[in-house]
């Protein structure tokens, strides 16, 4: 068994990279909405389509780890990254489309892939803040879309940003060729995909109660988080008159309080609550500061506005790691790639149906306020799913004969 940090040092760069390319057009939404013609408020239905296209590649994720390698299949990820943001920077809305898609298909297995290879070294009684640690690379993503991209755009046209953004992927694919030897082992060089290549992962998860639950909540919170990325920005922009650049400040710090909330609700839950309590506590964090979001106004104090979204943040986008470590413990042995890519077929599905929901709840209503009162109520539902479930399995052992 390989052992040390090496195996988290390369998923966490990795998932740093895949989460920087997702959230770069978003980033960039107020000024390439402008270029192509088009509203902000399209940054949703984009975001849709990409995890439309993650939620596709994800479900054959297990099986693709299992016949080329984790370190190959995050390869593959990063390159299918690189192409979509090149395809976004062209001026052509089926372009874009076609690049959301691409970011998709790269974004979607490298969960999968990362989580088979850390429950293959990590020991069990560490996996939770291992985990957790390994996704804080989605926020350490978003906090470079933050700070970098508005930084470039005051320096060249937003496409050649999404063009040096697509370059650092490859960079990184062409890094990480260094370690297949080390990695990629035991593989099914004849494994042939079929059909039920799809449905496997799914199968898994349903047969099993505890993945179902992990599976249900994370597409709840996926609606919150994903909700709260990608319009964070324009929010600030348009409803609160931030700046640009302001507002991929405080887009930063909401993803700097999910770097810090990934590793410390990892310590909590393997240290005292557990990960079915550890996720009811942030699902009701995260209502409260939806609903404190929602509230702010262009009088607010900045000061409270970042210590708003420090919070939101922190639980907003601090539970996956908590959520993955569950999944791979509970997994059956030697299928944890299989059992993620099942339950994250759930998170992404919540991506796809949320963002565009709060677009469309905004727009109706005719500002993001509303959207973020959504957020609250979905949040609410999913702490009440889980408090049924942990009463449910604890009753269970008393009510044998």
């Amino acid at each position: 068994m390989l052992s040390g940090w090496l195996p988290l040092l390369i998923t966490l760069l990795i998932q740093s990279m895949v989460s920087m390319a997702l959230l770069t057009l978003p980033v960039m939404a107020p000024v390439a909405a402008k270029s192509l013609q088009v509203s902000p408020a399209l940054v949703g239905p984009y975001v849709a389509v990409s995890y439309g296209g993650a939620l596709m590649a994800t479900l054959l994720g297990g099986a693709m780890v299992a016949r080329w390698g984790p370190i190959r299949v995050s390869q593959m990820g990063l390159l299918l990254c690189a192409a979509g943001l090149l395809l976004c920077a062209l001026p052509w809305l089926p372009a874009v489309v076609m690049g959301a898609v691409l970011i998709g298909w790269g974004y979607g297995p490298i969960t999968p892939a990362s989580s088979h290879l850390l429950a293959r070294t990590t020991p069990a009684d560490r996996m939770a803040i291992i985990f957790s640690v390994k996704q804080t690379g989605v926020p350490l993503g978003g906090i470079l879309a933050g700070v970098v991209v508005p930084l470039l755009l005051l320096q060249m046209p937003w496409q050649a940003g999404l063009a040096l953004v697509a370059a650092a992927c490859v960079l990184c694919a062409l890094l990480a060729q260094q370690l297949r030897a080390a990695f990629d082992v035991d593989l099914q060089v004849t494994r042939i995909f079929r059909m039920g290549s799809f449905s496997q992962p799914l199968r898994l998860v349903l047969a099993h109660r505890p993945l179902l639950l992990m599976a249900a909540c994370s597409f709840v919170f996926s609606v919150v988080q994903m909700s709260l990325s990608t319009y964070l920005v324009t929010y600030l922009y348009d409803d609160l008159a931030y700046g640009l650049v302001a507002a991929g400040l405080a887009l930063s710090l909401t993803q700097f309080g999910g770097v810090f909330g990934r590793i410390a609700w990892g310590y909590v839950a393997d240290r005292w609550l557990g990960a079915s309590r550890m996720l009811t506590v942030l699902a009701v964090v995260m209502a409260l500061c939806a609903l404190a979001t929602a509230a702010l106004s262009v009088a607010t104090p900045k000061l409270w506005v970042w210590i708003i979204l420090i919070v939101f943040g922190a639980s907003a986008i601090g539970w996956n790691g908590v959520y993955l470590a569950e999944v791979a413990r509970q997994s059956p042995p030697g299928k944890a790639s299989m059992a993620t890519g099942g339950t994250l077929a759930f998170n992404f599905l919540g991506v796809v149906i949320g963002a565009p929901l709060f677009g469309a709840v905004s727009s109706w209503s005719g500002g993001y306020r509303a959207g973020f009162l959504m957020l609250a109520v979905v949040a609410v539902g999913a702490a009440l799913l889980l408090i049924l479930s942990h009463r449910k399995a604890t009753a269970e052992p008393t009510a044998s004969p």
